[in-house]
């Protein structure tokens, strides 16, 4: 490995070294478009499977794909984009919309909407239930963390500058925006809390977290990657409470549209986050990276 993959940015900056940054800094704006990204993927994620009925089963795998396509070009990127790196993001969630409900549901009426028969083409889903679909996959996010930390690479997303630290990162997200849409689908349907309720909750304990940034004793790496899965319940419980019938609590908005206007809010944040990161890149950082 090259010294010059270990510097941050700042480092590299003074040592006249540009570093090939893939990911974005932590920010306020950061956490707004997270939100806004998971809460798209979460009313997209039903358009297609819901919606449009194609069920959780081939929703999953087209989205899987569609998941895979867009970590191909985040991966062959030479340099963060935000374009490329809010896109992966977009799709962890829809897929992990889609698989989270095909493994917790079943075709009982429990999770048909009004008049409908099944939950769409292909298998109907596992139904293995909240508590036990979490359980699964915090298992699976402990063991990439696991082999993460075995690695000896840095957890800390401003200095992953190596293909085998942002795959790992990759696989961390995918698998923590799955269980954030179990952990969303559970506070909404089975808590009682119901879309809002659970998306007070989860924004109060965002705010703890928050507070604790003020704590030395707590790393910020650790509250980083709590508040990274539990915005993925707050965009679950948000979408729905834009989605669903009025009668259970929701607005009714319908997924399309919802899903129409946060795809131009995220748009707009993408756009503003480039231009941000062309006024703000080192210079001579392209002349860099041509001759690389």
């Amino acid at each position: 490995m090259d010294d010059s993959e270990l510097l941050t940015d700042r480092e590299a900056a003074g040592t006249g070294t540009y570093v090939m940054k893939k990911l974005p800094e932590v920010t306020l704006a950061f956490w707004i478009m997270k939100i806004a990204a998971t809460t798209l993927g979460e009313t997209a994620g039903d358009l297609f499977s819901q919606t449009m009925g194609l069920g959780y089963f081939l929703t999953t795998i087209a989205l899987f794909l569609v998941f895979v396509v867009t970590l191909v070009v985040q991966l062959a990127s030479r340099r963060y984009n935000p374009f490329f790196y809010w896109t992966v993001i977009l799709s962890t969630s829809m897929a992990g919309t889609t698989m989270s409900d095909f493994m917790n549901r079943d075709a009982s009426a429990e999770y048909l909407s009004g008049g409908a028969t099944s939950l769409g083409r292909g298998p109907q889903g596992l139904g293995l239930g909240y508590p036990a679909g979490a359980a699964i996959l915090v298992s699976v996010l402990v063991v990439i963390f696991t082999v993460w930390k075995l690695s000896g690479m840095t957890f800390v997303i401003r200095d992953i500058t190596t293909f085998r630290g942002e795959a790992l990162f990759w696989s961390a997200i995918l698998v923590s925006n799955t269980l954030g849409t179990s952990m969303g689908d559970f506070l909404s349907d089975s808590s009682g809390l119901g879309y809002l309720g659970g998306a007070l909750l989860v924004s109060g304990l965002l705010v703890v977290l928050l507070l604790l940034t003020r704590v030395p004793a707590v790393p910020n790496v650790l509250l980083f990657w709590i508040a990274f899965v539990l915005t993925r319940p707050l965009g679950a419980t948000a979408g729905d409470f834009l989605t669903k019938p009025v009668a259970k609590g929701g607005l009714d908005l319908g997924t399309a549209g919802s899903s129409a206007v946060l795809l131009l809010v995220l748009l707009g944040l993408m756009g503003h986050a480039h231009l941000k990161e062309r006024r703000n890149a080192v210079p001579g950082a392209e002349a860099v990276a041509r001759s690389s």
